[in-house]
């Protein structure tokens, strides 16, 4: 609830703000007949109606989990930002219409001191207002807090860029509205794109960030009795919902007590830590076995003749059958199926009474 309060109060004072742009940018833009600044203008509004939508996001998707949405709506923030970003895609290519045509017949302007004095104060609150909103959705992890504070951060530099082509019409009488008109255009919509293709990233799941991920590890790996750990997903169901699942590399002859209490204790630190619902799988290891720690070390040894190898883990032998498994990450552009039969061929040469089983694995947080 309180991270839900930063985000309308922080959505509310950027409304605010950028309503009273608005009024004053579309009153110097009509007055002083300039493209640039009423589109400057537009571009506020529709800030301010990003706003409305980011906070209606905020209250849908903090509705409790249900029986039909048992992880909860976190996950409509992400769509609340597609649609920012589509209104704002539309704002840019409504401006590129309205820009082009005033390339080849430019508006005669007629700006006053107060007229620039007002922009350039918009430079200024702009500027403040993209830090603050950028900074509050940095904090609390607002993906569309994060967007606007960026936008209104960009918007600034580009209202200095209206400021300056009317010093030079002031100055040099040259007419550069259509021209900065269309700048504005493509800036808008390259920004809207991004933003788009972030939040769509999102939504599908993206791979996981590998500062997060290692970090993650050196958690788990930090308890005595844990030799590795490995096959780290995370799954988002809203910027504050991540679940997920290791595996941990540990010794085969621990009770199922101790199993418990040992994940227990992995489970508490990472979701203390970084507030994620981890679920503990579990690798058993038995080369501590001299003969199956020899097979451990020539596999090691043989795999670090191939560089698309990432990783090996999982190793076990079933001494009762004579079988031994062992997962293999292998980079996505190599030949993952020659690799697999050159490296069981090599296997079976040197213990030919083991039968050898690869389980295929995949690079996704590393």
């Amino acid at each position: 609830m309180d991270r839900q309060k930063k985000i309308i109060q922080t959505s509310i004072v950027g409304i605010v703000v950028n309503l009273v742009l608005v009024a004053f940018k579309a009153t110097i833009g009509i007055l002083v007949n300039s493209i640039a600044i009423t589109l400057d203008a537009v571009n506020n509004l529709t800030d301010a109606l990003s706003s409305i939508i980011t906070i209606i996001g905020a209250k849908l998707a903090s509705r409790p989990p249900d029986k039909n949405h048992p992880y909860g709506y976190g996950r409509i923030e992400y769509f609340s930002s597609v649609i920012i970003a589509v209104i704002v895609l539309w704002a840019g290519i409504t401006s590129l219409q309205e820009s082009f045509p005033k390339i080849f017949v430019p508006d005669v302007t007629s700006y006053t001191t107060v007229s620039l004095v007002i922009v350039a104060v918009a430079v200024v609150v702009k500027f403040v207002l993209g830090r603050y909103v950028k900074g509050v959705g940095e904090d609390i992890n607002s993906q569309a807090l994060v967007a606007s504070g960026s936008d209104a951060f960009f918007d600034s530099i580009l209202s200095l860029s209206t400021l300056v082509a009317a010093i030079i019409s002031l100055v040099w009488h040259i007419s550069l509205e259509g021209i900065l008109g269309v700048i504005i255009s493509f800036v808008i919509i390259k920004a809207s794109i991004e933003m788009l293709q972030e939040t769509i990233n999102s939504m599908i799941g993206s791979r996981v960030d590998s500062d997060l991920s290692r970090k993650i590890k050196e958690e788990v790996e930090s308890f005595d009795g844990v030799y590795g750990a490995y096959d780290l997903a995370l799954h988002n169901y809203g910027p504050e919902d991540t679940v997920g699942s290791v595996h941990i590399e540990i010794d085969d002859y621990l009770t199922a007590k101790e199993i418990h209490a040992l994940t227990f204790r992995i489970r508490s630190a990472v979701y203390e830590n970084f507030g994620i619902a981890l679920t503990v799988g579990i690798y058993a290891t038995n080369d501590s076995v001299e003969e199956f720690a020899e097979i451990r070390s020539y596999l090691e040894s043989l795999l670090s003749e191939y560089p698309e190898v990432l990783q090996m883990h999982g190793f076990y032998v079933y001494d009762e059958k004579n079988i031994v498994s062992f997962d293999l990450i292998v980079d996505f552009n190599a030949n993952r199926e020659q690799i697999k039969e050159e490296v069981l061929e090599k296997l079976y040469d040197k213990y030919p009474e083991y039968k050898f089983i690869i389980v295929d694995d995949y690079d996704i947080s590393d």
